[in-house]
């Protein structure tokens, strides 16, 4: 090997050093989409179990407040990474800023309809329905739409108070939160007045993660290292289910969230349910294609995206 040779080589193993180092400093801070609960317990799990660190990433948590949503902060930013529902990805790209899916932790839909008094929701025209501020009933408008219901969409922000006190005739729920939250207040749950949008045809995914496609773009080994160490927290939060509610209570009482350990557990445990597909019987970590689809059209023939948003553009961004 000659000199010139030799100092090309040396060149390219200085080169690759030092982008590994640059990439090792790198922090990617991590914005769930909602206050420190168990819906985000594989996350906390990868950083209080050196799961990130063992796989050369610098990761930081930080939860959205209500003049910073998780989206703000993407956009600005602010995150790097979020997570975000399948149909809210769907709009947030079709308005303009594309995303890359980088991990799906969600294989089925939480959401209901609770419906008061004992009532049929689909049977309550022009009822007046609670639905988040923050989003996330894409599919219950669509419903709403498809089956003539004409809804009354009420807006609330994090609990179920409007319900409870009779103000409202229904409300939507996730069966991993409010759900729970109505069955402490005393709401009589049945197979009359409880509507599950995964038992009628939108069985649509949730729960992802997200990046911006420039910084995924620039980042694509560090975004597949933070994936795989986050996939490793929610299999160890799966076969560790105790000790894993021990570190999201350390994360709920570090943010002084209004909760207690019985919510806890019972939201672990269904949001770990809803991670098992139902065809396959696995919990398979991926973003499925027939499911995106689904979304996608529903929601561009009820005039809530301007076109429909391809699988593609969802997992690489282009």
């Amino acid at each position: 090997m000659n000199k010139k040779s030799l100092l090309l080589l040396l060149f390219i193993h200085f080169y690759l050093f030092i982008s590994h180092a640059v990439a090792q400093d790198e922090t990617i801070v991590f914005t769930p989409q909602w206050t420190a609960q168990a819906q985000f317990a594989g996350y906390y799990v990868a950083e209080a179990k050196g799961f990130y660190r063992e796989a050369g990433v610098k990761v930081r948590i930080e939860h959205p407040s209500s003049t910073q949503p998780a989206m703000s902060r993407l956009r600005n930013n602010q995150c790097q990474a979020t997570t975000l529902q399948l149909c809210q990805a769907l709009e947030i790209i079709d308005g303009g800023i594309p995303l890359v899916n980088i991990l799906q932790t969600s294989m089925n839909n939480a959401m209901v309809i609770v419906s008061a008094r004992d009532k049929d929701p689909l049977t309550q025209k022009g009822a007046k329905v609670g639905i988040w501020s923050v989003g996330f009933g894409q599919l219950a408008i669509c419903m709403s739409i498809k089956d003539h219901l004409d809804y009354q969409w009420v807006r609330f922000a994090q609990n179920v108070n409007l319900f409870v006190s009779g103000a409202l005739d229904a409300t939507l729920a996730m069966s991993y939160n409010e759900y729970y939250q109505l069955v402490q207040a005393g709401i009589k749950m049945t197979d009359k007045n409880v509507y599950r949008f995964c038992d009628h045809g939108y069985n649509v995914q949730e729960d992802g993660v997200y990046m911006t496609r420039d910084y995924y773009a620039n980042h694509k080994e560090l975004a597949r290292r933070f994936a795989q160490a986050s996939r490793k927290g929610w299999e160890w939060a799966a076969a560790h289910p105790d000790e894993t509610l021990d570190i999201v209570m350390q994360y709920v009482d570090k943010n002084h969230i209004a909760t207690n350990r019985v919510m806890q557990r019972l939201m672990l445990k269904e949001v770990l349910r809803l991670q098992v597909d139902r065809e396959s019987k696995k919990r398979e970590f991926r973003l499925r294609p027939d499911m995106v689809r689904q979304a996608s059209r529903l929601m561009a023939e009820n005039q809530m995206l301007g076109r429909e948003v391809t699988y593609e553009e969802l997992v690489s961004g282009k």
